[in-house]
C-alpha cells in the first residue's frame, strides 16, 4: 500500500519564501532594535493627520463646525445620556442643552449684548458653570473665566483687561465681589447665581432663569464666521507681570478637545475632572474631550485627596485628570486596602515628577500615564503617547513638518536668547536644555493677549534663524534626547510653577513693596524636596530705621494675594544683588534656598497653622524636609 506522503504530498515553497521570511524577521528586529517607537510613532501620527483631515473637509465644505456645536447636536442624538455627574446629581445632554438655552434667553431679554461681547464669568466648578457659558456662547459671546482664587487688585486688574459688558458671579464668591465692588468699573453689569441681592444694583439671575423659556437663541447668534475668532479668555501668569488675558479660538478649543480622544479615550469613558474649570486643562481638555466623545463627566466641587478614589470606584471612572501636585497627594495618603480596585485605565496631564510617577504605577496599578506639555495661549503641543516616564511628549521628522518647533541657547544671565555674530539664534544640540520655540504661521497661528498689543508682541521672536521669520517663545526650557523624548527643564523669567499654578515674581514684589516698612522685594522660587514646582521666597530690604512688621507682612499677602503665591518664606538682607544688567540678582538666592544652617540673614516661615510668619529655625526647617510640617 502506498504511503499517505505518497499519495498526497506536502507542496513544497518557493526557493524565496525562507529567504524572504528571514528577510522579514530581520526586518522587524532591527526595527525594534533602531525604532523601537516607529509603530507607535505612526499610530499616533495617523491619529493627528485623521482629525486635521477632517477639520479641512469641514473648511472645504464651507462650514465652521465647533465643540458648542458638537454638543448641540449630541443633545439631539443622545439627550438621556449623562454629560455631567455632580453631587450625585445626573445632568443629561438635554438638561444641560436646555438650561444653557434659558441663561441664554435671560441675557437675550435682559440685556443688550451683542455678539462678539465680553462677559467675564467668576465661578467655582459647578454645574452652572458650564450653563453660564455655554448659554453665553450660544449668544455669540466671547466669556473670561476669571480665576477665584485671585483677590482684589489682580482681580480687577483681570476684568478691566477683557473689558467685559457684564460680571457673572457664583453663590459662593459673594464675599470676593464685596471686596472688589466699591472700584469696579460702573459701565460693568453684575448678575449672582442667586434668588435675590443685598447688593445695590447687582442682578439676580437663578430667578430669571427659572421662568426663562428653554427654546434656543436664533442660529445667527451663535454660528462662527471663522475657527479663527475669539471665543473665550483664559487667564495665564505667563512669564511677567499681573495675569494676562490669553485670546482662545475656536481652532484652539477644537486642538484642546481632541486630547483625550487621541490618547485612546472613548465615548464608553467615565472622566473626572477635579482640576478648576478657570484652567484650560479642566474646560478645554476635560468638558471639551467629554463633548469630542460623547462621554461622561464626573465634576468634583474641588479636589479631595482622600475622596478620590472613592468617587473614582462609586461613579466608575475610567480617566482622570492631574496635574504633577494631584499625584503627588494621592501618594501622600495612608495606604489602604483594595487601592488598585478600580476602573481607571488613563491618566491625563502634566507636571508629574518621575519618582511620584512610578509610585503611582505601583501603587494604584496599571493606569496609563498620559503626560502631556501645552501653554494655555501657546501654539505648540507634545503628548507622550508611548508612556516613558519622566517625558512630555515625543517628536519626529514628520511632526515637525506639521508643528515646527526648535529648542535655542539661552543666556541665564542676560535673561534672553544667545544670538550669534550674525545676529541669529542657535539650537542646542540633543540632551542640552534650550529654550522651546515654536513658528508662527497659518496653520499654527498665536493669538495673542486681550487688552495689551504690547504683551502679545513681548512673546515673539522676530528674526531667530532668517530674515523675516517669526517664532512663539513659550518660557520653558526643554531637554531632547537622543531618542527624540522631550523633557521639561525649567522655566525662564520672572515666574515659577507651585501647587499646579504659575506664579508672578513681579506681581508678588508689588504686592510687597505696598507696605510702608519695605524697601524692595526680591521674589524667586526655591526648591523644597519631594514638592513639584518651587516654593515661593522674598529676599526684603527693609527701609532706613524700619522695622520688619510680620503680622502686616501676612495680612499684606493673604488680603491680596491667592494663596499658592503667597511667599512660604522670607530672607531680610541688608543690600539687594544687582546683574550687570541692573535686574535683581537672582541665581545665587534661588541656589541657597532656605537653610538657616547655611544662610546667616533671618529667615522666616509661612506657618499657616499659626496664621503667621515665623523665624525659621533649623528645627523647623528639619521638620520641612523630613515633612513633618505640610506646605
Amino acid at each position: 500500500m502506498r504511503g499517505w506522503d505518497e499519495l498526497y504530498p506536502l507542496p513544497v515553497p518557493p526557493s524565496w519564501v525562507p529567504g524572504a521570511a528571514v528577510g522579514i524577521l530581520s526586518l522587524h528586529f532591527v526595527q525594534k532594535l533602531l525604532f523601537p517607537y516607529f509603530w507607535a510613532d505612526l499610530r499616533y501620527l495617523l491619529k493627528v493627520l485623521t482629525y486635521g483631515l477632517r477639520m479641512e473637509m469641514y473648511r472645504l465644505q464651507g462650514r465652521v463646525v465647533t465643540v458648542l456645536d458638537k454638543f448641540v447636536k449630541l443633545a439631539e442624538k443622545q439627550p438621556h445620556k449623562p454629560f455631567l455627574i455632580y453631587e450625585g446629581t445626573v445632568h443629561t445632554y438635554r438638561d444641560v442643552d436646555r438650561r444653557s438655552n434659558r441663561i441664554a434667553q435671560v441675557f437675550l431679554q435682559h440685556e443688550a449684548l451683542k455678539k462678539g461681547d465680553t462677559v467675564a464669568l467668576l465661578m467655582g466648578n459647578e454645574p452652572d458653570f458650564i450653563h453660564v457659558w455655554f448659554g453665553l456662547a450660544k449668544l455669540g459671546c466671547v466669556v473670561a473665566f476669571l480665576n477665584f482664587n485671585v483677590r482684589s487688585r489682580s482681580l480687577l486688574h483681570c476684568i478691566s483687561s477683557c473689558e467685559p459688558k457684564i460680571l457673572v458671579v457664583g453663590a459662593d464668591l459673594l464675599g470676593t465681589l464685596e471686596e472688589i465692588l466699591p472700584k469696579l468699573q460702573k459701565d460693568v453689569s453684575v448678575w449672582i447665581m442667586a434668588k435675590d441681592s443685598t447688593f445695590p444694583s447687582v442682578h439676580t439671575l437663578l430667578d430669571k432663569i427659572e421662568a426663562a423659556s428653554e427654546d434656543p437663541v436664533p442660529v445667527n447668534r451663535c454660528s462662527a464666521n471663522s475657527l479663527k475668532s475669539a471665543v473665550l479668555y483664559i487667564f495665564t501668569s505667563g512669564t511677567t507681570g499681573l495675569p494676562k488675558a490669553a485670546v482662545i479660538s475656536h481652532l484652539q478649543i477644537l486642538k484642546g478637545a481632541a486630547g483625550l480622544w487621541a490618547f485612546g479615550a472613548t465615548s464608553e469613558d467615565i472622566i473626572y475632572i477635579t482640576l478648576p474649570l478657570y484652567h484650560s486643562a479642566a474646560s478645554l481638555l476635560g468638558i471639551g474631550g467629554c463633548i469630542e466623545l460623547g462621554a461622561t463627566c464626573v465634576l468634583k466641587k474641588k479636589f479631595s485627596a482622600s475622596q478620590f478614589w472613592s468617587d473614582c470606584k462609586r461613579h466608575n471612572v475610567t480617566v482622570i485628570q492631574y496635574i504633577g501636585e494631584l499625584c503627588r497627594y494621592l501618594c501622600n495618603q495612608p495606604v489602604k486596602e483594595g487601592e488598585k480596585n478600580h476602573k481607571v485605565r488613563l491618566a491625563v496631564g502634566n507636571g508629574v515628577r518621575n519618582d511620584v510617577w512610578r509610585e503611582f504605577l505601583d501603587r494604584f496599578g496599571a493606569v496609563k500615564i498620559c503626560e502631556f506639555y501645552g501653554a494655555t495661549e501657546g501654539n505648540i503641543c507634545f503628548m507622550n503617547h508611548t508612556g516613558k516616564i519622566g517625558s512630555v511628549g515625543r517628536t519626529n521628522f514628520f511632526y515637525k513638518l506639521f508643528f515646527p518647533f526648535d529648542l535655542i541657547k539661552y543666556d541665564f544671565q542676560k535673561d534672553e536668547p544667545i544670538r550669534n555674530k550674525h545676529g541669529w539664534c542657535e539650537k542646542v544640540k540633543k540632551g542640552e536644555a534650550g529654550l522651546l520655540i515654536s513658528k508662527v504661521n497659518a496653520k499654527n497661528p498665536f493669538f495673542g493677549y486681550a487688552g495689551n498689543k504690547r504683551h502679545t508682541e513681548k512673546k515673539l521672536l522676530c528674526e531667530v534663524f532668517k530674515k523675516g521669520d517669526l517664532y512663539f517663545n513659550t518660557g520653558d526650557l526643554m531637554v531632547q534626547d537622543h531618542d527624540n523624548f522631550l523633557y521639561f527643564w525649567d522655566r525662564i523669567g520672572d515666574t515659577f510653577r507651585w501647587k499646579g499654578e504659575n506664579v508672578a515674581t513681579t506681581e508678588v514684589s508689588d504686592v510687597i513693596v505696598m507696605l510702608d516698612f519695605i524697601q524692595e522685594a526680591n521674589v524667586y522660587g526655591v526648591s523644597v524636596p519631594d514638592h513639584e514646582g518651587k516654593a515661593g521666597m522674598a529676599s526684603l530690604i527693609l527701609k532706613h530705621n524700619a522695622s520688619l512688621d510680620l503680622e502686616q507682612m501676612y495680612k499684606q499677602v493673604m488680603t491680596y494675594l491667592p494663596s499658592y503665591a503667597c511667599p512660604l518664606f522670607l530672607r531680610v538682607q541688608e543690600k539687594m544683588e544687582m546683574t550687570g544688567t541692573f535686574k535683581q540678582q537672582k541665581f545665587r538666592l534661588v541656589d541657597e534656598g532656605f537653610n538657616p544652617s547655611t544662610i546667616t540673614d533671618p529667615l522666616y516661615f509661612l506657618d499657616t497653622s499659626k496664621k503667621a510668619y515665623v523665624l525659621l529655625t533649623k528645627e523647623l526647617h528639619e521638620m520641612i524636609l523630613s515633612r513633618k510640617i505640610k506646605l
